[in-house]
């Protein structure tokens, strides 16, 4: 009888597939979703981004530019193939974009590039048709493949044969989205500019000053952003965006420098005096 209690345990105990619901109230709070419109959220389907740094297409579509106002609606306009992320037409609605990804709406002209603000939210940015061409990815790994062939796998799952031998890991590439080939690169170095996407400095923009290896743990970046306040992340959590402190790519409002509660509320007095005229 024990046996076979014991074994009744284990079994309901085991998960039964995949998971394909994701609660509301669980769903990443980047994504500003209300509490009250509904008890689930679009869990995001397996792709080059992870679940809890993605933004859903229908989220992006629904939620943030408001073209649809129900899921429905998102379905018939990513039927008709208008919306491409990187170049490819995408009809699954909850496609996981992520960083740096290129969302482009040819039928309005529109380009947006998906990049974190000051407070670590999915930014509406929108870009020049010219800097939609290209988008910057961070090297993940760097090996040697069959027959001898180098390749980079980079942080948005693509693989990229026949890089710069001068490429490293934690390194940059500029991809040129049309011909799928590496135009440029940036170092990872002191001195170039970095945007932090992950931890508590999340969306937050500096330059490298320094970085303490540490044996057997996690090394740490030092970075100083453009009004001289420095913060400390994991190497892990550095983007490098632009060669010395020119960024590559255009920021979003606030330019990556995160302020103060006390320097926000004195922004905000010193606008609305200008705008009363007092």
């Amino acid at each position: 009888k024990k046996k076979h209690a014991c074994a009744a345990v284990s079994f309901f105990d085991m998960a039964r597939g995949p998971k394909k619901h994701l609660k509301r109230l669980n769903a990443p709070r980047h994504w500003m979703l209300d509490k009250y419109s509904g008890r689930f959220a679009p869990r995001p389907s397996t792709g080059p981004h992870k679940l809890r740094e993605c933004l859903p297409l229908i989220v992006f579509l629904r939620n943030r530019l408001k073209y649809a106002l129900t899921y429905d609606e998102v379905k018939k306009i990513l039927a008709q193939r208008l919306i491409k992320v990187d170049g490819k037409a995408r009809t699954d609605v909850k496609y996981p974009a992520g960083f740096m990804d290129v969302i482009s709406i040819d039928k309005t002209g529109e380009y947006f590039r998906l990049i974190y603000d000051v407070k670590g939210r999915f930014a509406v940015h929108r870009i020049s048709p010219e800097e939609a061409k290209y988008k910057l990815c961070r090297v993940k790994r760097l090996e040697v493949g069959k027959k001898g062939v180098p390749y980079v796998v980079t942080h948005d799952g693509r693989t990229i044969r026949y890089p710069d031998p001068l490429i490293k890991v934690h390194d940059t590439v500029q991809f040129d989205i049309e011909s799928g080939k590496i135009v440029d690169f940036i170092k990872f170095q002191p001195g170039n500019l970095v945007m932090a996407v992950g931890g508590r400095n999340l969306g937050r923009v500096g330059v490298i000053t320094h970085r303490e290896r540490h044996q057997g743990s996690f090394d740490i970046v030092q970075v100083k952003d453009r009004l001289g306040h420095t913060f400390a992340t994991r190497l892990g959590n550095i983007f490098v965006i632009g060669k010395g402190a020119k960024e590559t790519v255009s920021l979003p409002k606030g330019r990556g420098v995160r302020l103060t509660i006390a320097e926000e509320r004195d922004r905000r007095l010193e606008q609305k005096s200008k705008q009363t005229g007092l």
